[in-house]
């Protein structure tokens, strides 16, 4: 059994969520509402819970914006995280309405007197702050001496705000450097993961629309991942919020670090003699409303399934119009092509029911 070894970190809590290595891998998203309309964030908010997202982040533009967090802050299901940018004031009114962190950016928001304010405000709340670093908005100084938004340069500015916030005496941070260039994105997180010992939020920023942004995320959070590297994420991209969720789900569940349904499935060929696509979208549609840990398979000839879909705990191959329905390996019976997916599918409830039924007994 493969297993991923986590950089090790030290131990930040936002409210009831915790970051770092000694804690479980935190998905995060956005709220795409305007912060204003409480109503619409909200019913968001509960949309990315059922989704599988553990906090949320808020735009907050103006005080308007800041005064609404706090009904959103006191309904939410999820722990908020306010987004500020330029006007310290702002984060100071996020910081009265309890949210659980405040991401700034060391690009935009100097370390004035202002600044300093809200560090001693955050400390006193137990409030984390995240330093989020993006190549689009570096310290001219910083681009000029690097000659560009480099991965050196990302490193730059994070140490320098770092150093700001540890000169206040204060240690609850969490750390982004962000690109919207997967490479440059991982080798500044390799730099920065040799410099501290602060928990990573990892993404790829920027990253595009639904299909494009989920392989470039899937490319640059995944790498990072395998070598141990980040201990919260977030999947960005043009598209619903709920679908960044997804997203980070199923990153997570490619690398083994997140439990749940996994889906997998064979590509065509010339030894399909099913409706092997048509088969294997159904099947997926419908596994999206079962909750259930384990890896279910949808082959399309006996040579890849079940023999090399052994490790499925449930599965169909297909062949000649119709299916072989197996767990583990070992073939169950033949079914009609017309009746695999509800085979299929049956033998999973049954089993998620037999399961819940033994639980319930001890």
């Amino acid at each position: 059994m493969y297993e991923i070894e986590r950089r090790k970190t030290r131990l930040v809590k936002a409210g009831k969520i915790a970051f770092g290595s000694d804690a479980p891998l935190v998905i995060q998203s956005m709220n795409s509402t305007d912060t204003r309309d409480v109503e619409a964030s909200l019913k968001q908010i509960v949309e990315l819970k059922e989704a599988g997202c553990h906090l949320t982040r808020l735009a907050v533009p103006d005080f308007t914006a800041a005064n609404a967090l706090k009904e959103i802050v006191k309904y939410s299901p999820l722990p908020i995280v306010a987004d500020i940018h330029f006007d310290y004031k702002l984060a100071l009114a996020a910081i009265d309405a309890n949210v659980c962190k405040i991401r700034i950016n060391p690009g935009n928001m100097k370390m004035n007197g202002g600044l300093k304010e809200v560090v001693q405000a955050a400390k006193a709340k137990h409030i984390a702050i995240r330093v989020g670093v993006n190549a689009g908005s570096l310290n001219p100084k910083i681009l000029r001496k690097y000659g560009g938004p480099t991965a050196e340069a990302l490193v730059e500015s994070a140490k320098e705000a770092i150093n700001m916030l540890e000169e206040e005496n204060f240690y609850d941070i969490v750390l982004s450097l962000k690109s919207s260039f997967p490479l440059l994105t991982i080798q500044a997180y390799r730099l920065m993961a040799n410099v501290c010992d602060y928990p990573f939020h990892i993404g790829v920023t920027e990253a595009g629309t639904l299909r494009e942004g989920t392989i470039r995320s899937a490319v640059g959070i995944g790498t990072l991942l395998a070598e141990g590297i980040g201990d919260t994420l977030r999947v960005s991209l043009t598209a619903a919020p709920v679908e960044e969720v997804k997203a980070a789900i199923s990153i997570l569940k490619s690398l083994g670090l997140s439990e749940g349904l996994t889906f997998i499935s064979c590509p065509t060929c010339g030894r399909t003699e099913v409706d092997l696509i048509n088969v294997a979208n159904e099947v997926e549609k419908r596994l999206a409303n079962i909750k259930v840990n384990a890896k279910v398979a949808v082959m399309g000839c006996k040579v890849n399934g079940p023999g090399e879909a052994r490790g499925a705990d449930y599965g169909i191959a297909g062949g000649k119009g119709n299916y072989l329905l197996f767990k583990k390996g070992v073939t169950i019976k033949k079914v009609s092509e017309d009746g695999a997916i509800d085979a299929l599918i049956s033998e999973i409830l049954q089993d998620q029911a037999k399961a819940k039924t033994a639980q319930a007994k001890i």
